[in-house]
């Protein structure tokens, strides 16, 4: 069993900062891209950020500039440092990861994690 726990959520005031830490633990071999998601109350889950194993990383537009994804692979984490936190950022922020436990599957494993939630006041 592969899981991932995120951490780092909280309440934070508008300005301020925030790191989330993502840990894939388990039957592991690889791992392909990770990435953040955020669902804010009401919204549909989307895309904030992702990664792959080679540190490749892809960050939407409009977070450009106050969002950094990084990656431990060592550790089989990921991190999503927020900087000038507004309101709007408020969400669920859940980690997502491509899992291969064992060498050479197809397809790999796609893991969810049970979330963050993130509190922006202004």
């Amino acid at each position: 069993q592969v899981q991932l726990v995120e951490s780092g959520g909280g309440l934070v005031q508008a300005g301020g900062s925030l790191r989330l830490s993502c840990a894939a633990s388990g039957r592991i071999f690889s791992i392909n891209t990770m990435a953040w998601y955020r669902q804010a109350p009401g919204k549909q889950r989307e895309l904030v950020a992702s990664i792959t194993s080679n540190g490749n990383a892809e960050l939407v537009d409009s977070l450009k500039g106050r969002f950094t994804i990084s990656r431990d692979n060592a550790k089989n984490t990921i991190y999503l440092q927020m900087n000038d936190l507004k309101p709007e950022d408020t969400a669920v922020y859940y980690c997502n990861a491509d899992v291969l436990r064992v060498q050479f599957q197809r397809p790999p494993t796609n893991i969810w994690g049970q979330g963050t939630q993130v509190t922006v006041s202004s």
